[in-house]
């Protein structure tokens, strides 16, 4: 028996009553929910059987970079800001035009007016060449056309060429200049799904069953109890809810659930995962070999595309097992200088916590690393069974966004969880009791059902800024 204390109403067990006695009730069911208690008290509850495969639990990616957040309604909606500077790829040019096509709308993207100054490059960027837009056509079906004149003379005629805007040029005494451009956004919305379990024992077999003593703050004593065996269905449960986040995608088309009690006309949507927005909206990296011959030169094509995205300093790295020691061969082989001088500020500057949560840090360029191991892509259950993802890259710190809901621009981490919550229902992490065992009377059953809900959806922001490592079927 351990003694703990209960810290009453304003405290968090203030939903459970200790009992004088040793008696089962529902209200004074001590939960694995309440898991930072049992942890301090109740070091018992984990002792269980040689595990065969070790410790298989695979929960702990997102509660390390993200965060978790309520949402009130089942969708949440995100608005991200464009490109500041104006830039096409692929335009066709000819010897006094530039021709940019409709986007995947059909509409017009042409932002660029009379006035403005361009860099003409050839598809390879060998060919560069500056030019003066004189007029802009109205769209033909989203296509438009700029009159150019080049500085040096003809432009080079081009099927393939690239174009960004560095600037403009007037007369003197010239009354209208400039083109005005609003600011760009794209807008991103995730619904949450509803995940659920339950662990069942029958009357019979609940003689695992514990006993904890509390103090409360009045001073008295009572008695909570708990039922052993409740640990692996909640362990697999949090489990479901992290791996959940990763792997989910939107259906093309929505899915007839199967007739637990379903409404009727109710049908299942998805949500977009980790892996899913990746794949759409990140920057996908596929065979690479770290500790290969060309190790380094791999791992700067990486650099070079977060140089185009925004240049996030800090990053961490979740590796399978191959390409994490791939990536320490590579360290291992360059000057030291590489590996040393990281500045650890997604740990508050300590190389001691950034270690000690199985993080190493390094440094390339004017970007910090801090790789370790991910268990989820290591695991023969898991996505070890698959081997097709060998890690992500994920920026650290924040970035801010419009908030449809909120209506004004918030900060928030790129990585981060959101879960429907209200005044009358959390439903971060659910847990109930049902039947007629263990102080509860809610059905006939001779039995004990601990049910488990939560719903959720995962929202990645900026996904530009992360690198999804993925091998590509040859």
């Amino acid at each position: 028996m351990a003694l703990g204390s209960f810290t009453g109403s304003a405290g968090a067990l203030a939903h459970l009553t200790p009992r004088p006695t040793q008696t089962l009730f529902n209200d004074n069911y001590l939960s694995l929910s309440d898991m930072d208690f049992t942890q301090q008290f109740l070091p018992e509850v984990y002792e269980k059987e040689v595990e065969r495969y070790g410790n298989r639990t695979i929960s702990g990616f997102l509660r390390m970079v993200g965060a978790e957040m309520p949402m009130a309604s089942d969708q949440v909606v995100w608005s991200e800001q464009g490109r500041l500077h104006a830039a096409y790829d692929p335009v066709e040019t000819t010897a006094t035009t530039v021709i940019i096509p409709a986007n995947a709308a059909g509409a017009s993207q042409n932002v660029i007016g009379p006035g403005a100054t361009i860099v003409i490059a050839s598809a390879n960027g060998l060919v560069v060449e500056k030019a003066y837009v004189s007029a802009v056509s109205a769209p033909v079906a989203g296509v438009v056309t700029l009159t150019v004149a080049g500085y040096q003379g003809a432009i080079t005629v081009h099927a393939a060429a690239k174009i960004f805007v560095y600037g403009s040029e007037y007369a003197k005494g010239t009354s209208n200049a400039g083109t005005s451009v609003d600011a760009s956004f794209e807008q991103f919305s995730n619904k949450p799904i509803i995940l659920r379990d339950k662990y069942n024992v029958n009357g019979s077999d609940t003689a695992q069953i514990g006993w904890v003593e509390v103090t409360t703050e009045a001073g008295t004593s009572g008695y909570l109890w708990y039922l052993k065996s409740e640990h692996e269905a909640r362990i697999r449960f949090e489990d479901q809810l992290e791996m959940s986040m990763l792997e989910a995608e939107k259906a093309a088309a929505p899915i007839t659930p199967a007739d637990f009690g379903t409404a009727a006309g109710t049908q299942l949507t998805g949500s977009d995962g980790l892996f899913s927005a990746l794949e759409d909206r990140g920057l996908v990296y596929s065979d690479q070999d770290f500790g290969g011959a060309d190790g380094l030169a791999d791992f700067d094509v990486i650099l070079q595309e977060l140089d185009k995205q925004g240049s996030i300093e800090e990053n961490m790295m979740f590796l399978n097992r191959s390409a994490s020691l791939g990536l320490d061969n590579m360290l291992a082989s360059v000057n030291s200088a590489y590996a040393t001088g990281s500045s650890y500020g997604v740990f508050n500057n300590s190389s001691e916590m950034a270690l000690n949560l199985g993080f190493s840090g390094f440094r390339r360029g004017s970007y910090d690393f801090y790789k370790t191991d991910w268990k989820y892509l290591n695991d023969a259950t898991t996505r070890g069974l698959v081997g097709d993802i060998e890690g992500v890259l994920v920026p650290a710190g924040t970035s801010t966004v419009y908030d449809q809901q909120l209506g004004q621009n918030i900060s928030r981490p790129f990585l981060h969880v959101r879960y429907r919550a209200s005044e009358a229902d959390d439903r971060k992490m659910k847990s109930w009791i049902t039947g007629s065992v263990g102080g509860n009377f809610t059905s006939d059953e001779d039995a004990m059902n601990v049910h488990f809900l939560s719903e959720r959806c995962l929202c990645v922001q900026a996904a530009n800024n992360f690198v999804l490592f993925k091998k590509i079927a040859s």
